[in-house]
């Protein structure tokens, strides 16, 4: 390991065009889920001026009324006024995927893929610290939006936080990046004195910035015009922000808009559930939980533990201890996890794992993991 190094991660508001679609992915999710739990839904989002377009494959027994949706959606994001046409265009599950996936005695996964889970003990969260800074600044930024601490701020923004390490612990924060959209009227160095005293001293709280520290707000200066009338919004393209930033492997497959039986999303939050209750049982300080299935396969084709030489025990024997406490099949994930339920679109922005009321969130297997672990190691030893 390097003795110094700079980590970095960023985060978008809800009000950002990628977010917003995949808040509006979500909720269609929810919508069928609430009078369909065993719904099957793929719901991409495409918006940019003027024009909003739904599509994808859903197969529910009722079909929400999907431009309701949209609008509303649009406006609790912060554009109440914003104009735009709304075109849907879905269909059924195709059957040969469906015959895959609802098999007469085990669900099978609704694709094949690749997913990684990832916790560390650098923070409460047990992720590292320029993610749970990075949604903490956007957090805030909407927050100052909401309740008027700042006056004159628009739904859209983003941040950007870079993390100096010395020997694999946090240091300084080497610099702050914070662009939000905002009224044509407002000052923009004005907006910069608020941004620093109402959202960036808050949120880095913690590791507070530093003379050196370069803070950059709104760089570019004036940003007016956000949201889909600036820039084209599209579902699954903040992968980074909704996972790891950037920082852990990730298999490629976006989250929103698609219901249990897609391995992208329950493993992916399977994956973020074994990992991290792995590091809260004191097994390990870093470990990456990789999952992969193959279509209409029920049981993963592999299944890997890396605990990059932290672990209190060998990554075979947390390999095995993971098999054996949590069902991997995509109906096991969907039950442990309520995956059937619709709890989608409140866990869509600010990072899926940084909700500490999300199902993949909890550490109740911990103390089972730890467990399972001394009692396979002591009769390794014993032989």
């Amino acid at each position: 390991m390097r003795d110094k190094y700079i980590l970095t991660a960023e985060s978008v508001t809800e009000g950002h065009p990628d977010k917003l679609c995949d808040t509006i992915a979500d909720t269609v999710l929810d919508a069928c889920l609430t009078h369909d739990p065993g719904a099957r839904v793929a719901c991409e989002v495409m918006a940019t001026a003027g024009k909003l377009l739904v599509a994808g494959e859903i197969t529910a027994q009722e079909l929400p009324d999907i431009p309701a949706i949209v609008c509303q959606t649009v406006r609790e994001a912060g554009y109440p006024g914003l104009d735009y046409e709304v075109e849907v265009i879905t269909h059924d599950q195709s059957p040969d995927i469906a015959g895959a996936v609802d098999q007469e005695r085990q669900t099978g996964a609704g694709d094949q893929g690749i997913l990684y889970g990832y916790a560390c003990s650098e923070t409460e969260e047990l992720l590292p610290l320029p993610v749970v800074l990075a949604h903490r600044l956007t957090r805030l930024l909407t927050y100052a939006r909401m309740d008027g601490r700042i006056q004159g701020l628009g739904p859209d923004g983003k941040a950007q936080v870079s993390v100096e390490y010395v020997f694999g612990l946090p240091s300084r924060i080497a610099s702050v990046v914070v662009s939000c959209q905002h009224d044509a009227g407002k000052d923009v160095e004005e907006l910069r004195q608020e941004i620093r005293e109402q959202v960036i001293q808050p949120a880095l709280r913690a590791l507070p910035p530093d003379e050196e520290t370069e803070i950059l707000i709104n760089p570019s200066g004036r940003f007016v015009q956000g949201g889909f009338e600036a820039d084209t919004g599209l579902t699954g393209r903040k992968l980074m922000v909704d996972t790891y930033g950037g920082l852990a492997p990730h298999g490629g497959g976006a989250l929103s808009g698609k219901d249990g039986s897609k391995v992208d999303r329950s493993g992916a939050y399977m994956a973020r559930y074994i990992a991290k209750n792995i590091v809260a049982a004191g097994l390990a300080e870093v470990c990456t939980v990789s999952l992969a299935y193959a279509i209409g396969k029920a049981e993963p084709v592999a299944v890997d533990i890396d605990t990059h030489g932290s672990g209190e025990y060998g990554d075979d024997v947390l390999e095995q201890a993971v098999r054996q406490v949590f069902d991997l099949t995509p109906a096991g994930m969907i039950r442990t996890l309520g995956l059937d339920k619709p709890i989608f679109a409140r866990y869509s922005n600010y990072g899926h794992f940084t909700h500490q009321d999300a199902p993949w969130e909890r550490c109740d297997r911990a103390d089972l993991l730890w467990n399972v672990c001394r009692a396979k190691e002591a009769g390794v030893s014993s032989r």
